[in-house]
């Protein structure tokens, strides 16, 4: 068998859509679902096929289906949050015991961040994720379709832009367990490997996790079976073999995210399944927004917003 990891999930995309990729089953994220189905890459999965899909969380289920109605191309493999991880004592020591720590007002006022920039704050090169995130903050659509929005969103960003160290999808992991960053807009799982970095250098840092109370972005890793797979029937094998909780279960412990398996909630390190953050309950969980693909001309406006913030131009 062949296992292949892409840098990004365009490069994946691009080599999809251009059909005989050899692949049978492929991990991708919730809003890759819509092109893919539109361009007719996915085989449908029959329930049938799929017995242990019997397993599966419907709370996350329905989070998906904005970018796969009916759940009919794609099965959950892990998901995650974005949201805000910190050095507890850095913080305190810079804002005071009363800090917004559960609050987007952290990052998006700049009272906050100019003083959080003494000790550091890095964020994820992700325009898919932060863009909606300042979206949401101001009140507008996360995912809207008014290029006006987006000036918004921009205008905030820029504001911020002096006090942000750097834009990065990885390094932040590091910085915040050695302390060379005390806050990161980042994903939950890297934020815990941060916590076990620190806590394996046992260098005394307090690193929490938070899921803003205004609603965070959620997203859903899924497996999906290729219409054009040489294997299907393994490919459904392989599915369902990763829909085993105790499977499942181990995946989740050993990456340090939540899986959508109902059943294998009481099989995991209790660390991860305890924390609300990670695992939240259905109050928080009505407060998440799925990411959804844009328009291409969207995609664009985006995309140039990115530029210029990261820029700071």
């Amino acid at each position: 068998s062949r296992y292949d990891v892409f840098d990004n999930s365009d490069v994946m995309q691009s080599k999809l859509m251009a059909g005989r990729s050899g692949y049978d089953v492929v991990m991708a994220t919730g809003d890759l679902l819509p092109n893919l189905i539109k361009a007719g890459v996915l085989k449908e999965l029959e329930p049938a096929q799929l017995p242990n899909r019997s397993h599966l969380d419907p709370a996350i289920l329905a989070k998906m289906q904005s970018n796969d109605p009916g759940n009919r191309y794609a099965v959950p493999y892990l998901w995650g949050t974005t949201g805000i991880g910190y050095d507890v004592d850095k913080v305190k020591a810079v804002l005071g015991a009363d800090a917004p720590v559960d609050s987007w007002d952290l990052i998006f006022k700049p009272e906050n961040l100019s003083k959080l920039s003494q000790c550091g704050v890095a964020m994820l090169d992700a325009p898919g994720e932060i863009v909606p995130i300042a979206l949401h903050y101001l009140g507008l659509p996360y995912n809207s379709t008014n290029p006006q929005d987006y000036q918004k969103a921009e205008a905030l960003l820029l504001k911020l832009r002096p006090y942000i160290r750097y834009f990065d999808s990885s390094r932040f992991i590091t910085d915040l367990a050695n302390g060379n960053v005390c806050v990161v807009v980042g994903w939950a799982g890297g934020v815990l490997d941060a916590k076990a970095a620190s806590k394996e250098a046992d260098n005394g840092r307090s690193i929490r996790y938070s899921i803003p109370r205004e609603g965070a972005p959620i997203w859903v890793e899924s497996m999906v079976l290729l219409n054009d797979a040489p294997n299907p029937q393994q490919g459904l094998a392989f599915i369902d073999y990763m829909l085993r909780p105790q499977v499942i279960a181990q995946t989740s412990t050993y990456l340090r995210y939540p899986n959508a398996n109902r059943d294998a909630k009481s099989l995991m390190d209790a660390e991860l399944r305890d924390n609300p953050d990670i695992y939240p309950d259905e109050k928080v969980m009505a407060t998440l927004f799925p990411l959804e693909p844009l328009p291409l001309k969207l995609e664009r406006v985006r995309t140039r917003v990115w530029s210029k913030v990261k820029s700071g131009t």
